[in-house]
């Protein structure tokens, strides 16, 4: 639900999940600030350890870290804790890959902002990237150490705030970041509802008609830094004057689309609601659906068939749900959240049937940043998954789709040491995935309550 440029508000401090972090001294003028804690051999210890694999989880245990990287995992009795580590006892708690939202959109407002229906026209172009500073900090605090950010307004601000975050300038995830969602002209990826002339949109920007300009959107995303590619094959929820389901690229434009971008080294995720839409997506060749609300069995058989992953974004179906029931969407809008949030309840439990893989995705932008973990019980409540396999949709599964799961995504020796620590069992309490209590990632502790 591609809200990058439109509907927002600003929900940071009631939804932030940040707890105690050792105070700094300000750094000198011209030095990048330092993280709460550094690197070295660093031994956590807790009662129990879900790897992210599906694994049975290891009691009592032990994890040692040196510098980035995990250097052992296992049990107290297996693991030779070295002399010079540091030692941090975690006790009651589960041990975690760090965790993984392939669905975010952190830079400008979040739904249920007062101003987010005029921020195109009224914000500071650069507005949203200094809020998108405050976002990635919540999200990287809420346990979510790697992020795909699918779409982004501004002057390419999810490229800005990823090089602030890589320098150090900032804290937050890591990213993945698509630039501008390439869509077509009036359609969920475009700004409408203004006059003519105002918020005008152009390949570089997005919006993009016919297979040659699609391929110059995609090859400008490219230029400016974009991972990986994002398209709206439908309609949209927040989006004006187009309907949920609609198609709205042709095959053979999405077939351009995924083309150029392969070619490029680039992976593909669709916005798609509508059953026709997710097809022609899928038939397309993208790597994931985004969304799919009224995913079909023939739909998910072709997912499965194909290796497409879904990224189900339950937490934004129930946000507009909210948001429609509440008066803060109205008119088309309120009954395309409806439609789609009913629906949505369906196609996750249809699409494991069919053997599609899921990647945890929230639509962070459409819910408050910092509150992402909440996906984890709408994918066991709504979705119908186990414990373990919602766990695997945010950890493993996610690495696989951003294509980082060499590195990323389970906590298993020689991977980077991105670690997340919950209090309790989530395999007997799945919203103990909320309640994290400790943050590192690349070796590095950014929270410890």
């Amino acid at each position: 639900m591609n809200i990058s440029r439109n509907l927002s508000a600003i929900l940071i401090l009631v939804a932030c999940f940040c707890g105690p972090v050792a105070p700094q001294t300000p750094a000198p003028i011209g030095i990048r600030p330092q993280p709460p804690e550094g690197k070295g051999v660093v031994v956590l210890k807790a009662a129990r350890l879900v790897d992210g694999t599906g694994a049975a989880p290891i009691t009592n245990a032990v994890i040692v870290v040196r510098e980035n990287m995990i250097a052992a995992v296992g049990s107290a009795s297996s693991v030779k804790i070295p002399a010079d580590a540091k030692i941090i006892d975690l006790s009651d708690v589960t041990l975690l890959p760090g965790f993984i939202d392939a669905h975010t959109h952190l830079v400008g407002r979040v739904l249920g902002d007062p101003e987010g229906d005029m921020s195109e026209v009224k914000d500071f172009e650069s507005f949203g990237a200094i809020l998108g500073v405050l976002h990635a900090r919540d999200t990287l605090l809420a346990g979510f150490t790697s992020v795909r950010n699918v779409g982004a307004s501004g002057r390419f601000d999810d490229m800005a705030l990823r090089k602030a975050i890589n320098e150090g300038w900032t804290i937050g995830p890591r990213m993945e970041t698509a630039g501008h969602a390439i869509g077509i002209t009036g359609g969920h990826c475009d700004e409408n509802g203004y006059r003519p002339g105002v918020a005008e949109q152009s390949p570089l920007t997005g919006v993009a008609d016919g297979p040659e300009q699609i391929r110059q959107a995609v090859r400008l995303q490219i230029k400016y830094g974009a991972d990986v590619i994002k398209t709206c094959a439908t309609g949209g929820v927040l989006s004006e004057g187009d309907a949920v389901g609609a198609t709205q690229y042709s095959f053979e434009e999405l077939k351009a689309l995924v083309d150029e971008a392969k070619k490029l080294d680039r992976k593909v995720a669709a916005h798609a609601h509508g059953t026709e839409g997710i097809k022609l997506a899928v038939k397309a060749g993208v790597s994931s659906i985004e969304h799919g609300s009224f995913l079909d069995e023939e739909g998910a058989t072709l997912m499965g068939q194909r290796g497409t992953f879904l990224v189900p974004t339950l937490s934004a179906a129930e946000a507009v749900e909210r948001a429609a029931k509440t008066g803060v969407l109205k008119g088309l809008r309120a009954e395309k959240a409806l439609a789609a949030a009913a629906a949505a309840r369906h196609a996750t439990k249809i699409a494991i049937s069919k053997g599609v893989q899921i990647a945890l995705g929230t639509d962070a932008g459409v819910i408050p940043h910092g509150t992402n973990a909440r996906e984890f019980f709408l994918m066991v409540d709504w979705g119908g998954m186990t414990n373990m396999q919602a766990i695997q949709a945010g950890t493993l599964n996610g690495a696989k789709l951003l294509g980082w799961d060499k590195n990323l995504g389970s906590l298993t020796v020689g991977k980077w040491a991105d670690i997340v620590a919950v209090s309790g069992d989530p395999l007997k309490d799945i919203h103990a995935m909320e309640r994290v209590v400790f943050v590192m990632k690349n070796g590095v502790v950014y929270r410890r309550d």
